[in-house]
This record gives structure tokens, C-alpha cells and sequence, in this order.
């Protein structure tokens, strides 16, 4: 088991606050936030760009000066805020990732898998072991990874079908986790 006492006293709390009576956790671990934030990179690259031009559109439309208040000012290049926030989020998003993978436990007990995250507002999602069925792993050199439990089928708002995978993202020993959670799946077959 990886031990609970790696985990700083307020999420050993949130997680023990979660097992059922009778129930004792097999593992317990945390996302890699180096490998959790690198994610968000794709979508980072985006946003340069986007950035990038957010701050040329405003400085084009004040003229590319500093704006003068003694003569009146248009207000034409705050149009371009909006834009520039946008961007300025998107360029932080995987440090917000990084941030958020501190806040995330994934643990393994006798009878399910758990996932929680969240700072103030937690959010819990229990895997029963009867509801895994297809398990997916996806391994690095390293031996870090993803092991997906469960895809969920939802329709987004032009009305087209998507997929979101669930289960335990950048762990490391990802192929022994796999090994403990298919344990937890015949044990409770039996």
C-alpha cells in the first residue's frame, strides 16, 4: 500500500472521512502534477497565439499610443479585455492544473475506487467494483499513467455525442494500480 502518511494531514482527514464502516484502504496516491498539468499543453499552445493577438488588436485600436484622458478617450480598444482575460486564463491553466493535483486523492479499499478533489468544494466519485468493467491503461517509459474505470457518454450543446474517460489520471506504478483494481474486481465476484 503507498502509504497514507505521504499525505498531508488535511487530505489524510478528507479520505479516511470517506471509507464506509468495515472498509480499509489497500492504496492510496496523488497525480504527478508535472504530468498532470502537461494536459492542459495542447490547448496552451492555442492560447499564445490567441494572446498574442488579443494585445496587438488593443494597441492597434488605441493607435498604438498610451491613452490620453486630457482630450477624451474612445473606448473602443476595452472592447479587446474581454479577449486578453480569455487568453491570459488559458495561459494559466496548466499551473492551475499543477495546483489542482495537489488537491486530489485517489485511493483503492476493499469494496471500491475513490477519486477526490477539490480546495474548499470537494468533490467524490466512488467506483463500485461491479460498475468497472473496461479498464484502460495508458503507460509511460516511466512507468506513470493513466488508468481509466469508466467512460462516460454525454451530448454537448451542438447536440453531438462525446466521451469523457474517468478513473485515477498521472499516477505513478500505474500497471500495479491496474493489478489492485483488478483484485478489488474478483474479489468482489467471488
Amino acid at each position: 500500500m503507498s502509504a497514507l502518511s505521504t499525505l498531508s494531514h488535511p487530505l489524510q482527514q478528507r479520505l479516511l472521512a470517506e471509507l464506509k464502516p468495515g472498509e480499509s484502504l489497500v492504496w492510496v496516491g496523488q497525480p504527478n502534477p508535472g504530468r498532470y498539468m502537461k494536459s492542459a499543453f495542447a490547448i496552451w499552445l492555442f492560447f499564445v497565439p490567441w494572446t498574442a493577438f488579443s494585445l496587438f488588436w488593443i494597441a492597434s485600436a488605441s493607435g498604438f499610443e498610451w491613452p490620453r484622458f486630457s482630450d477624451g478617450w474612445s473606448f473602443f480598444p476595452l472592447f479587446g479585455v474581454p479577449f486578453l482575460l480569455i487568453g491570459l486564463a488559458g495561459l494559466g491553466s496548466p499551473f492551475w492544473l499543477r495546483r489542482k493535483a495537489r488537491w486530489m486523492i485517489y485511493g483503492i479499499t476493499t469494496r471500491r475506487a475513490i477519486a477526490i478533489e477539490g480546495i474548499k468544494a470537494i468533490k467524490v466519485k466512488s467506483y463500485q467494483a461491479s460498475s468497472i468493467v473496461d479498464i484502460e491503461r495508458t503507460e509511460h517509459p516511466d512507468g506513470s499513467g493513466d488508468l481509466m474505470l469508466r467512460k462516460e457518454s454525454y451530448q454537448d450543446s451542438d447536440g453531438d455525442r462525446q466521451t469523457r474517460s474517468q478513473g485515477f489520471f498521472a499516477i505513478d506504478e500505474v500497471r500495479r494500480v491496474e493489478q489492485l483494481i483488478e483484485t478489488l474486481i474478483q474479489g468482489n465476484r467471488a
